[in-house]
């Protein structure tokens, strides 16, 4: 993973888009702050899943909601 200013980024796309190309991932910074990623459409997919991870997964079944919801409510009485 690359950090660069926006304003490098400007004046040398090609040569990070080509970064970007051999499997790189790119976090562009403004003014000090992240402000965008940038990474190739074959690792799009795998970087939102894994951002969505334990979501998709179902980690947590309906009785442990439930569970959850009676303990959370027993201690209001």
């Amino acid at each position: 993973m690359q950090t660069v200013k926006a304003t490098e980024l400007q004046n040398n796309f090609g040569k990070y888009l080509q970064s970007v190309i051999d499997g790189n991932e790119i976090i562009i910074i403004k003014n000090g702050k992240e402000v965008a990623r940038l990474i190739s459409k074959d690792k799009t997919v795998s970087y939102l899943s894994d951002s969505l991870l334990g979501i998709l997964k179902n980690d947590i079944s309906e009785k442990d909601i439930t569970k959850e919801r009676v303990l959370k409510h027993e201690g209001l009485d």
